[in-house]
């Protein structure tokens, strides 16, 4: 009997878990091993956190899933991963041995250049802290009547839609006129990568709301109370870093090759350069030949390909080749059911964006929704 450990519950890996749980390979145990049972589609976190879905609405229940698909389920975080003796060891002091691994753990945001931010920040992922803390915030500003003052650090789209929906969800709560918001990125303009059109749209929006944008003010320092940058400083309340992808640490002594970022390099079948019986994909992965920018989107589109390579290493077959695709389709949530759409240099915008963006969201959630009493695997 062979083992193949997936380590990590991201949007990869539930796929793999689907396919696997249709078509089971023969003779295979399959373990996930997840610090968390249920699963953020990233896609959806702006909206759940602007109060447009239910915590069901945009989480996958990983345990239920791998039940359904006969895959072992093991609530714990790896640690520790040997690529030569093929060992790994969890914070719940278990240790798995395997034949094959594949590695979906995602990303967290860098603070290493942010000094006090490790201690005095909130990161965005891992996101059930993130929506933890949001929550005790929110709590905190309806229990009180004094004004308060939220920074974020990071001008990309992940950056801009959480301010958005923030501020969205704060204007619903009765306590936008009360906080101030303010969206901080060392880049000279937000959205940096995206058509002009797009920035104006969403700049537009956010001076509107009465967001401030700093660009061109990179985050120096987080104290308590205090965020300093490089034109002053700002008393705050929170601080949350959106600024970016950072691989985790335990990689380091892995054995696998690595990216100069610290992500598992992999070749075009999503395999180790260095080791292969190791996988990775999603955030955590980098491509050797096909750089491309850390999203969900991507991570979505490597879940066939990587099923059938599993598939084929269990047996001993060569693997398959994927290829990347080069344009994606970019929705940007505006915190209300608005959005603006940029595909391939064609950028619009309108509160259709925003369903059409919600269908597609939706459609990818349906995939991973176990039937609760027959326990079947999605199809």
């Amino acid at each position: 009997m062979k083992r193949l450990l997936l380590l990590g519950g991201g949007h990869t890996h539930v796929e793999v878990i689907r396919r696997f749980g249709v078509d089971p390979p023969p003779g295979t145990q399959v373990i996930l091993v997840s610090p968390d049972r249920h699963t953020a589609y990233s896609g959806m976190l702006p909206g759940y956190v602007a109060g447009h879905y239910e915590f069901h609405d945009c989480h996958i229940d990983l345990a239920r899933l791998c039940q359904a698909a006969r895959v072992e389920f093991r609530r714990t975080a790896a640690t520790q991963i040997d690529a030569v003796t093929r060992r790994i060891k969890c914070d719940s002091g278990d240790t798995y041995e395997y034949d094959l691994v594949s590695i979906d753990v995602g990303s967290t945001q860098p603070t290493d250049m942010i000094s006090g931010a490790s201690e005095h920040a909130l990161r965005v992922k891992p996101v059930g802290r993130f929506i933890e803390a949001w929550d005790r915030f929110r709590a905190a500003a309806r229990a009180r009547s004094t004004p308060r003052r939220i920074v974020l650090v990071g001008g990309g789209a992940g950056g801009v839609e959480l301010t958005l929906a923030m501020h969205h969800r704060l204007a619903h709560d009765g306590l936008a006129a009360s906080t101030e918001i303010h969206l901080m990125t060392d880049a000279p303009a937000i959205l940096s990568g995206y058509p002009r059109r797009v920035r104006r749209v969403l700049e537009t929006i956010m001076h509107g709301r009465g967001i401030a944008v700093h660009p061109g003010s990179g985050v120096i320092r987080v104290e308590p109370g205090v965020l300093h940058h490089e034109h002053g400083a700002l008393p705050v309340e929170l601080v949350v870093l959106a600024n970016g992808a950072a691989a985790p640490e335990w990689l380091r002594n892995s054995g696998l090759a690595l990216d100069d970022r610290g992500f598992i390099l992999v070749n075009d079948s999503l395999q180790s350069v260095s080791c292969p019986e190791a996988f990775a994909a999603g955030d955590v992965a980098s491509m050797a030949n096909h750089a491309r920018p850390k999203s969900g989107v991507f991570a979505v589109r490597q879940g066939p390909p990587l099923t059938e390579n599993l598939r084929r290493a269990l047996a001993r077959k060569p693997l398959i080749v994927y290829r990347p695709q080069k344009s994606v389709l970019a929705l940007i949530s505006a915190g209300n059911r608005y959005a603006v759409m940029s595909w391939n240099g064609i950028s619009l915008s309108g509160s259709w964006a925003w369903r059409w963006k919600h269908r597609i969201d939706c459609r990818f959630m349906a995939r991973y929704r176990v039937d609760s009493k027959r326990g079947e695997p999605p199809a």
